[in-house]
């Protein structure tokens, strides 16, 4: 890797989380930032709200990597999203896939279709960040998807053509150091890396169908706040506050 990575290859496991986990709370001495871990087939990928992620094996990049932001409050947690969501938009930027995005929180979509599933599994240290393990599941190089996932994509059928899986975890993980790196060194603000988050947001323009405990609704997106929490007004200019779990996205 163009940055200087510690970087695991396991041909399968069951979770590649859970297999950094493991060897983060085994070792002694505390298990080097951004040390990667990746699967040619995870047999019981995590992804949000407990569900799986569907994965042909050597057709994609499914992977964690574990992060120790001791320089962030716990309050500060939803940075961790921002970075890795905007570091893999941004690699993606490079393969002609205009219209990428990321739909709240942290899922990655071209267009109506989500390419990209990211869990985030933190650790708090008393009032700070302590141990971070980021899994990614992104569809790289697969044609045919058999679960009953709504809406698949990969990479390969958006542009057409195979890509080299090696040379793509290789710029995502250069992308995500990256503005990892200016953060802690406090050459990007928050507040500003908020603000690239925002530009980069599915349905960031217009009117768009929700789902509540409440029913369905129309409403368009105002702010996503520091802690996460997306903030939306309906046609009623009445806002609404949701945090994770608690809004559906009608598609």
């Amino acid at each position: 890797m163009t940055t200087n990575f510690s970087f695991i290859k396991l041909e399968q496991i069951d979770s590649t989380n859970r297999y950094l986990t493991s060897l983060c709370e085994e070792k002694q001495d505390r298990v080097a930032p951004f040390t990667t871990v990746f699967a040619e087939f995870q047999s019981a990928g995590k992804g949000q709200r407990g569900n799986s992620w569907e994965s042909e094996k050597g057709a994609n990049l499914t992977f964690s990597f574990v992060l120790y932001p001791s320089f962030l409050p716990a309050n500060r947690q939803f940075v961790i999203s921002q970075i890795v969501s905007l570091g893999i938009v941004r690699s993606l930027s490079k393969y002609e896939t205009d219209g990428c995005a990321i739909k709240w929180p942290n899922d990655i979509y071209f267009g109506d279709k989500k390419i990209c599933g990211i869990l985030i599994e933190v650790y708090l240290e008393n009032m700070n960040l302590g141990r971070c393990v980021c899994g990614v599941g992104l569809n790289v190089n697969q044609a045919v998807f058999h679960s009953d996932a709504p809406n698949p994509v990969s990479l390969s059928m958006i542009i057409g053509k195979d890509v080299d899986r090696m040379q793509l975890l290789e710029e995502i993980m250069d992308e995500i150091h990256n503005l990892y790196s200016q953060l802690e060194n406090a050459e990007l603000a928050e507040k500003d890396l908020a603000d690239i988050y925002f530009q980069n947001l599915y349905r960031k323009e217009g009117y768009h169908r929700y789902k509540d405990i409440h029913g369905e609704f129309s409403a368009k997106l105002l702010n996503v706040e520091p802690d996460g929490r997306l903030i939306l007004e309906d046609e009623n200019q009445q806002r609404r506050s949701y945090l994770f779990k608690e809004i559906q996205y009608i598609i």
